[in-house]
């Protein structure tokens, strides 16, 4: 390709093409008439090339984001399925606390139903010992 036939791109280049094919045909000169066509031809490939390069970089974005979202919905899960373990941890923990309780409080009750009975034996024994005080207990 000589000097000549270099192109320029882009909306400008080809309309300097078009042009160039124009004169080129009206003065009879074919190398003009060539350079311009090529130049035309460039500007459309150079446009189809940007357009494609546009879209793919749009598509790399959008891979991105789902990519992203996809990370943020596998994250949430696991935050998710950590959280309700904690709760069921926290809720058998409560459930330990409650029998816990219950069974101290069925220790402190059978300890004072014992000192109850236990009273009352005396008693029973002392109330008896002052009917018949000769028999000893």
């Amino acid at each position: 390709m000589s000097e000549q036939e270099k192109v320029a791109g882009g909306a400008l280049g080809k309309a300097v093409g078009r042009a160039k094919q124009a004169v080129g045909a009206a003065l009879g000169r074919d190398d003009l008439q060539r350079e311009g066509n090529l130049q035309e031809v460039q500007a459309d490939v150079e446009a189809e090339a940007a357009t494609k390069e546009a879209e793919a970089e749009r598509r790399e974005r959008e891979a991105e984001i789902e990519a992203s979202r996809a990370d943020v919905k596998a994250e949430r899960h696991e935050t998710e399925l950590k959280a309700a373990e904690i709760e069921a941890e926290e809720k058998a923990e409560r459930q330990r606390a409650r029998e816990e309780l219950a069974a101290k409080g069925d220790e402190a009750a059978a300890q004072r139903s014992a000192s109850d009975l236990q009273r009352k034996a005396d008693r029973a024994e002392q109330a008896a010992a002052a009917i018949d005080p000769k028999e000893e207990r």
